[in-house]
């Protein structure tokens, strides 16, 4: 008799312990959204897992991630955005900027915290850097800001240089400051720009052909995640064109691209951990302060400066961050 009550207050020992882990609740839920593709900003997400693992966080085990990715078809984001809000997941991470704008537009209520993105003052994703003010905060990257150093860089490589070439994605809201700012730095620096608007996937090769009838002698690529979701195609149209580029993400340089100048984007990836784990323990995005980037690099590929028939100066080589050879 003993024997069966002993098994019987096993079997409910046992089948009230089931039912307590069946009521423990499900790992917090982090929703990310990408203008680009998975494998185009593979390195970006590496570094924001990263940085969760160091504040304890380890997918599968402790927080869950749901990724939606435009592939650099940016009309695709809204509803992206929507299935993500339908998740209810506790964060989402968004990147680069038409992604933010994409959340903004979706929800009022779920915490957004921005990998990167460009003037969220200006448009409209928060109220001030130091007070959001909503339910977004996270980093920027200075992306509208830019393109006179970028200038600068490219008329040390090729001081005799006097016609530029700049791809704009006419989908894509920061390309409005970007081109007025490109303007502007290329009046002071004496330039001529030639704009090519990019609209669909076979406009990379229109674009080229249109840079060399009109005899640019050098390009410049802004941020953009179309862009940077088809980065070897267009690095592969530069060298075949033989046009020295410039670009605002390290990744186009280590692909093969003649030079980059701009923010670490995977260091915003990492920062942006820090982010989720405030929220997650109970902070306000609306109190977060927004971080701007301190530290700005400048990537040069030798190699490819060589294919070109480029030498680069020792002064120029001497600020680089990165010299690839």
């Amino acid at each position: 008799m003993r024997r069966r009550e002993f098994i019987a207050s096993l079997i409910a020992l046992a089948g009230s312990k089931s039912t307590a882990w069946a009521q423990q609740p499900p790992p917090p839920l982090i929703g990310v959204l990408e203008a680009s593709s998975a494998v185009s900003i593979k390195v970006n997400h590496d570094a924001f897992r990263d940085g969760l693992r160091q504040l304890g966080y380890v997918e599968g085990r402790n927080i869950r991630l749901e990724y939606r990715f435009a592939d650099g078809v940016l009309d695709r984001l809204p509803v992206l955005a929507g299935e993500l809000v339908r998740l209810n997941p506790n964060v989402i991470v968004s990147a680069p900027l038409p992604a933010n704008i994409a959340m903004l537009q979706a929800t009022s209520k779920i915490p957004i915290v921005m990998a990167t993105g460009a003037d969220p003052v200006g448009f409209g994703l928060v109220q001030s850097l130091s007070r959001p003010g909503g339910n977004i905060t996270g980093l920027t990257n200075f992306a509208e800001a830019l393109a006179s150093k970028q200038l600068d860089v490219m008329r040390e490589l090729l001081p005799s240089a006097t016609r530029l070439g700049v791809l704009v994605n006419v989908t894509n809201p920061l390309h409005v400051p970007q081109w007025q700012e490109t303007q502007s730095a290329a009046t002071d620096a004496s330039l001529t720009v030639v704009r090519f608007d990019y609209h669909a996937i076979e406009d990379f090769e229109r674009a080229f052909s249109s840079f060399a009838e009109q005899k640019v002698e050098a390009i410049l690529v802004p941020p953009d995640a179309t862009f940077n979701a088809s980065r070897i195609r267009i690095i592969d149209l530069a060298a075949k064109a033989q046009l020295p580029a410039i670009y605002f993400n390290r990744v186009f340089a280590e692909a093969g691209g003649l030079v980059s100048y701009g923010p670490n984007i995977s260091e915003n990836y990492r920062r942006a951990a820090v982010y989720v784990d405030k929220i997650l323990k109970g902070a306000n995005p609306a109190d977060l302060p927004v971080e701007r980037p301190t530290k700005f690099e400048l990537i040069i590929n030798l190699k490819t400066a060589k294919e070109l028939g480029l030498s680069v100066s020792p002064a120029l080589l001497a600020r680089a961050d990165e010299v690839i050879e």
